[in-house]
Parts: structure tokens; sequence; C-alpha cells
């Protein structure tokens, strides 16, 4: 089962839903990530595309982030993040918000809205994982979605291959944990 790994919500342990369509982000692999991103992550506004159980981005508001989006298609995994986010007391009002929506709707609609991120994490079904972070970096830039010293992280699997130079963005880093790697973009310039 994922849990909170540190921050105000530290411990808590996270539902996740049943079978195998949402693949939770290992204890590991969160706990490399924030490291990474650690000074990154007070006081930003963070999107986790492709939330699964919202572990992500609750652990991104844990740590002391100002907003988090969570954003997720299936159904069955939504209702899994609301009750997650109801075992934490969290709501919109705590600055939490869930859109039940596709990766790119979602980033469509937040552009409508005016929303820029410090940090925009990404955690798509492996086998999609080039497709949709092509399309993903496409529309960040397209609609100035990530702030000027911004991340945009994509985890994908190291069994497949993942093509960085078509991204159109800087690669920072690539850091690779088992079968999950996390890669690293910025803004150029």
């Amino acid at each position: 089962m994922p849990r909170v790994v540190a921050g105000k919500f530290r411990g808590i342990i996270l539902d996740a839903p049943k079978g195998d369509n949402t693949r939770p982000t290992s204890d590991k692999v969160k706990e490399a990530l924030f490291s990474i991103i650690q000074t990154h992550v007070p006081g930003s506004d963070f999107v986790d595309l492709f939330a699964g159980t919202g572990g992500i981005g609750i652990e991104a508001l844990s740590r002391g982030a100002s907003s988090v989006v969570l954003v997720e298609k299936a159904g069955q995994a939504c209702g899994v993040i609301k009750t997650n986010l109801n075992k934490l007391r969290l709501d919109e009002e705590d600055d939490i918000k869930l859109m039940r929506a596709s990766y790119d709707a979602a980033l469509a609609s937040l552009a409508e809205e005016g929303r820029k991120f410090d940090i925009i994490f990404m955690d798509p079904p492996y086998r999609f994982a080039q497709k949709t972070a092509e399309v993903a970096c496409h529309l960040i830039l397209e609609h100035d979605l990530l702030n000027d010293d911004g991340l945009f992280i994509v985890e994908h699997s190291s069994e497949l291959p993942f093509v960085t130079d078509v991204m159109n963005m800087k690669l920072n880093r690539s850091c690779a944990y088992g079968l999950a790697v996390l890669t690293f973009f910025s803004k150029y310039g």
C-alpha cells in the first residue's frame, strides 16, 4: 500500500485501486523524486497528471506545496483519490483539486483558467509514456503552463525506449530506480 513518506501527513497509508490498471509510484521512487525536488516543493504550484491514488500530489502538499491539482481520467481511481483526500480531511479549501479528465484536456482547461505551475509531474502507463510526454510537453509550452524555473518530470520504464531530444525542453537529468526512471526537463532560456 502506498503511504505518505514525509511532511505533515507522514506515515498515512493511502488506498489504491484494485487490479493492475493503476501502478502507484513506489515509496523508493517517491523518496528519490522528493529528495531531488525538495527545494522546489515548498510554496509551489504542483500538478500530478495520471494521479492514480493521488499519492504524488498528496506528498507534495504534505511537504509544503501551496496548491496541487490531481488529474485522473479513470473513475475507479478518482473514487480512491476522493477516499484518500477524505482520509486526510482535505478539500479544495486546502488548495488541492481533483480533475476527472484526460491529461491533455486537463492541461487545456488549466490553460484556460490562466494557471501556471512550478512542477508538472506525470506518471502515465509506461507503454504510453513517450507519446503522452510528447503531447504534454507540447501543450505545456504552447499554453505557457510552466513557470520559467519550473520542472516537467516524467516517470517512465527503463525497459522501454524514451527519447528525450524530441521534447523541445532542456533535459536536466534522468535517474533510474529499478524499472522506474525519472526524467527531469525545464524550459530553455
